[in-house]
């Protein structure tokens, strides 16, 4: 690829800069594949050029963690070390900022026992409640960002010759999240101020609820009293601003998981567990999921369900028109990053704190109690299509269009 080099330091310097801020005394842990070592260095030098004060890398792979999934005893799945939960206390203690690069295989963990992947993740889910805690409440500062695999790359794009598809998954990364912008700091200050300002629009409304039709989906979803909207920018509890993910085009809350009834049906693949799970259908009644099915993953997402009573209702609503332009650029990408950005979706588990007014100071009790759903998983799935209409729906009754045919209202 043309100017590769030059776009990676770009990208390397946005996720450091502006992604999860860094700057002089923070410790940054930064979780990505032994396939994307270059991006690594480039992330691992730009942190300690900002004054980091130390940089903690885990490596991941593939290969490795198939070949646990598939022959490890059982009781290595289910039991995380002692060692795992003090190095999530280390991370806590010291604040650290943390980012995610995801590259991974989509259909990983193909053929894997459902329950064997359920279990682990399961396991994992528990020793790691703290961070997840913490993160959803922006306690620190964190980012999930992608880089471009082979194998990644075949299943997005199968037609293309072996040795154009990783140049052109990574033409794509570097197009979404504005690198090939003259100054990607600039063009990302100037698409936040964008949906934050439909954030306001949404927060000014405080709807008591939204309804969802569309073909295979009839759903009203009841949003808590003081719910807040969010879009890209965060802040965390240094008072330090951070993007979330790159790339994002949502504006997102959280649902009352007590009301949630109705029928709703996914319209993108969805990448969880290793596996892709095709067309699932839902059915809630009081905020739970009463029945569902999937074309293809019905095991996966029968574990996904069971994982705890949390991973049956909704933690997240988020609005994506169908003219962003992940949608407009009709690739599947088989990876939530990006598929959620390119359609409405919703997330089964648990929802983020700050998402209703004074929540990151709230106990699980009192988020319980005002209607925020606590799970061990967070999972989203893509609902959107260019057929899909929400109406807000007031305290009074009063039904306002908040989106028509997959497109703001």
């Amino acid at each position: 690829m043309e100017n590769f080099q030059k776009n990676l330091k770009k990208y390397a310097d946005l996720i450091v800069e502006m992604g999860v801020n860094v700057t002089p005394g923070h410790t940054v842990v930064l979780q990505i594949s032994t396939e994307q070592t270059e991006l690594a260095h480039l992330i691992v030098e730009k942190a300690y050029e900002k004054g980091a004060a130390e940089v903690l890398v885990q490596w991941s792979d593939d290969f490795l963690t198939k070949q646990k999934l598939l022959h490890a005893d059982e009781d290595r799945l289910t039991e995380i070390p002692e060692y795992v939960t003090k190095q999530a206390d280390y991370w806590l203690e010291k604040g650290a900022s943390r980012i995610s690069v995801v590259s991974s295989n989509p259909n990983n963990l193909a053929g894997v026992d459902g329950k064997r992947i359920g279990a682990s993740q399961k396991a994992m889910g528990k020793a790691m409640m703290k961070v997840r805690q913490a993160t959803q409440a922006n306690k620190v500062s964190w980012i999930v960002v992608a880089a471009a695999s082979p194998a990644w790359a075949k299943l997005v794009f199968p037609d293309l010759p072996e040795n154009e598809q990783v140049p052109a998954l990574w033409e794509e990364i570097f197009k979404t999240t504005r690198v090939t912008e003259e100054d990607p700091i600039a063009a990302w200050v100037d698409h936040e101020a964008t949906l934050v300002s439909k954030a306001k629009i949404l927060n000014d409304y405080q709807f008591d609820a939204l309804h969802y039709t569309a073909p295979g989906t009839d759903l009203t979803i009841g949003l808590p009293k003081n719910h807040l909207w969010e879009a890209a920018g965060s802040i965390n509890a240094r008072g330090e601003k951070f993007i979330a993910n790159m790339p994002t085009e949502e504006v997102f809350t959280a649902p009352d998981s007590r009301r949630i009834d109705g029928v709703v049906s996914s319209t993108k693949p969805l990448s969880y567990g290793g596996n892709t799970l095709l067309n699932m259908k839902f059915t809630f009644k009081d905020g739970k999921v009463v029945d569902y099915s999937a074309e293809q993953g019905q095991e996966v997402l029968k574990e996904l369900l069971a994982i705890d009573e949390g991973a049956k209702s909704l933690g997240e609503v988020a609005l994506v028109p169908d003219p962003s332009p992940i949608s407009q650029s009709g690739i599947t990408f088989y990876n939530t990053l990006f598929d959620e950005n390119a359609s409405n979706h919703l997330a089964l588990g648990s929802a983020y704190a700050f998402n209703i007014q004074g929540g990151t100071e709230m106990s699980e009790e009192e988020l319980i109690a005002a209607g925020l759903n606590r799970s061990h998983t967070h999972v989203d799935f893509m609902i959107g299509s260019s057929e899909m209409n929400i109406d807000g729906i007031t305290k009074d009754g009063k039904v306002v269009p908040i989106f028509r045919n997959g497109d703001w209202a």
